[in-house]
């Protein structure tokens, strides 16, 4: 089972389609482990996926986050590395070798380094372990708007913005999904009527960044992606239950 078949497979299962992304604020390693541990206990019933990146796996390890995953994948999640990669190949495969050998189903990519010397060796890899790779499209902080959101002069002159071409990369390339920020439903809107129904589309930035969840999914993602408005709350699981019980 590819990651495409998993994720969408978790979401019916859990009849969810919030990803949790399981971020806290620096603190010893054990109280992080922890917190870690008992914010994905309340809050498993109520979400598909789970997704990591630095506030975790710097503090933790990849040795010191394999319990987190090992609970997540029992308790019916696919787990996603949020680290961005995009350097050269060779650094691109060797980090994701670890990536994947630690227990996470996906990880994000940028789309910068391009592909022959760039991206080729990590989704050849991650195909070869029937993994997952998502890439960035356009993300859901303001300054997105900077790079992301760019004019640029394509083929015979045709001018279109920077993320439209990722877009059209990440279809050349087979991604299995990409990132666009739930604070642009109208970017979604649009990419999801350019990749049709096959592309996975992941919104971030919903609650503390101002995304709006109902009209990310109108729009047509197919994944929320939900942090601080979760983990940092005192109860977790009923915030998470909560915001699916708005959804349905």
């Amino acid at each position: 089972m590819g990651f495409r078949e998993l994720i969408r497979e978790a979401r019916e299962n859990k009849g969810s389609p919030i990803v949790l992304a399981l971020d806290l604020r620096p603190d010893k390693p054990s109280k992080l482990m922890r917190k870690a541990s008992w914010v994905l206990e309340e809050t498993a019933p109520y979400i598909c996926a789970v997704k990591l990146n630095f506030h975790l796996i710097l503090p933790l390890g990849l040795s010191g986050i394999r319990p987190i995953l090992d609970a997540a994948h029992g308790a019916g999640l696919a787990c996603i590395a949020d680290v961005k990669l995009g350097d050269i190949g060779s650094t691109n495969e060797v980090a994701a070798s670890y990536f994947f050998e630690a227990g996470f189903d996906a990880l994000t990519a940028s789309p910068l380094s391009g592909w022959e010397g760039g991206l080729e060796p990590l989704f050849k890899l991650a195909r070869e372990a029937g993994k997952g790779i998502i890439v960035l499209a356009y993300m859901s902080h303001p300054g997105a708007s900077e790079t992301f959101g760019l004019e640029i002069a394509g083929w015979k002159g045709k001018y279109q913005r920077l993320y439209e071409l990722f877009v059209e990369k990440a279809l050349n390339w087979n991604a299995d999904g990409l990132v666009v920020g739930a604070t642009r439903p109208d970017v979604i809107r649009a990419i999801r009527e350019r990749v049709g129904p096959g592309m996975l589309i992941f919104a971030p930035g919903v609650g503390f960044q101002g995304g709006d969840a109902r009209a990310a999914l109108e729009a047509g993602a197919d994944f929320l992606i939900v942090g601080r408005s979760i983990v940092l709350a005192d109860e977790p699981g009923r915030v998470a239950k909560s915001l699916l019980e708005a959804l349905k």
